[in-house]
């Protein structure tokens, strides 16, 4: 018995590799993709975690320089961060 491999037969086989590679390079893309989206979920919810806190800090020393006496600048940027604040609530709930 004789085993012959022709010209069609290589073709053939180029064929389905290349087929293949195609399909492996298209998961994984989207593999990577999927994961890159994940990770950047995550740092945008610590840079959100991050500014909250920024926030109400910046919320009591604005009611500490009130109570303070402070008038002005004081009274109108403290009033636009809890309006601000406020609407940022329930902005999540809804």
């Amino acid at each position: 018995m004789e085993v012959t491999i022709g010209a069609q037969t290589v073709i053939t086989a180029a064929s389905v590799l290349t087929a293949l590679g195609g399909i492996g390079g298209a998961v994984l893309w989207c593999f990577r993709l999927v994961e890159r989206d994940k990770r950047q979920s995550r740092e945008l919810a610590a840079i959100l975690e991050e500014q909250t806190v920024i926030c109400f800090g910046v919320l009591a020393c604005l009611k500490g320089l009130k109570e303070q006496g402070c008038n002005g600048p004081v009274t109108e940027a403290l009033a636009r961060l809890e309006k601000h604040l406020n609407r940022a609530a329930h902005d999540e709930e809804v």
